[in-house]
């Protein structure tokens, strides 16, 4: 059984560099003002075992890059530039540890039209219509496609009809393998409302899906969320929660401790099928290290490294 590890929250690191976040672009703003500090923070989870690092996409738009003053082809360039800087982070990796350098996969991550807005809005329902959800999906993915990462991240999706309309808009474009992963309030339901089994279901229509599962959830959720989605799809399954702690949209931060998850949580996740696992919010590059000794107590788990 193998088990890729996937690495934590791109801000968590950032913030945890020195880097302040208090901004509607979040960490895109760091694509324009210090590029570098992405690479470091990619850089970082390498060292700390992950072998699935994902871009720093998942804010960035087109639109919220002109709307900071960027023109449009700025704009598509700061786009543009999220998956180098993640291939620029395992090629300075490859050359600390080439032979774990080689199972390192880049994917690009692909947010929800809420995460955008800057307020929170990717924890509930999209409120603008289907056509306006692809409008923005496809101009996004258009770019993400071209820079050829090794895979799609589609994550924090929270609800159904996003999950269609951002797979919806990969038609057309190269064929690239994608990873679909819901934000979920509570062991059964999306933020948006929906079953986790009606959700699931509607990605698994895609052929392009290779994974299926969970993320930005909390730790106790994710064994009740994986059982349920088992029940519906032989697909290997992901899970990567955050730190447990509840976010505030009005002060932009995550309040409460960081619970994180313990060594009987990620032996149950791979019982019931996680085949990559990671952390989002609140989870930095010691907690993904933590995550890897735990996979190298267990011998052969490890994709690599």
């Amino acid at each position: 059984m193998i088990v890729r590890v996937v690495d934590g929250g791109l801000s968590t690191a950032l913030e945890e560099a020195g880097h302040r976040l208090d901004d509607r672009l979040w960490t895109a703003r760091l694509l324009i003002d210090d590029p570098e500090a992405i690479v470091a923070a990619h850089l970082a989870f390498l060292r700390a075992g992950a072998r699935v690092i994902l871009t720093s996409s998942y804010q960035a738009s087109e639109a919220g890059f002109v709307a900071a003053g960027l023109t449009p082809d700025e704009a598509t360039a700061a786009l543009r530039s999220t998956t180098t800087l993640a291939v620029e982070g395992r090629r300075r990796f490859a050359l600390e540890d080439p032979a774990c350098a080689r199972d390192v996969l880049v994917a690009a991550s692909v947010g929800p039209y809420g995460a955008t807005l800057g307020d929170g809005s990717e924890y509930r329902a999209p409120t603008v219509d289907d056509a306006s959800l692809v409008e923005f999906h496809v101009a996004r993915l258009r770019v993400l496609v071209a820079t050829q990462p090794d895979m799609l991240a589609i994550e924090t999706i929270s609800s159904t009809r996003e999950a269609r309309a951002i797979l919806g808009s990969l038609d057309g474009l190269a064929p690239i393998p994608a990873w679909v992963t819901f934000t979920c309030r509570d062991g059964s339901t999306t933020w948006g409302g929906d079953p986790i089994e009606t959700a699931v279901a509607a990605a698994l229509a895609d052929p392009l899906v290779i994974a299926i599962g969970v993320n930005c959830t909390a730790p106790a959720n994710v064994a009740p969320l994986l059982e349920r989605i088992g029940r519906v799809t032989d697909l290997p399954l992901v899970a990567y929660p955050n730190g447990g702690q509840s976010w505030d949209a009005n002060a932009k931060v995550w309040e409460g401790p960081a619970a994180g998850f313990s060594g009987e949580d990620v032996a149950t996740w791979m019982a019931l099928g996680a085949r990559y696992l990671g952390g989002c919010c609140g989870v930095g590059p010691s907690g993904i290290a933590g995550l890897s000794n735990e996979l190298r107590r267990r011998d052969g788990t490890l994709a690599a490294g």
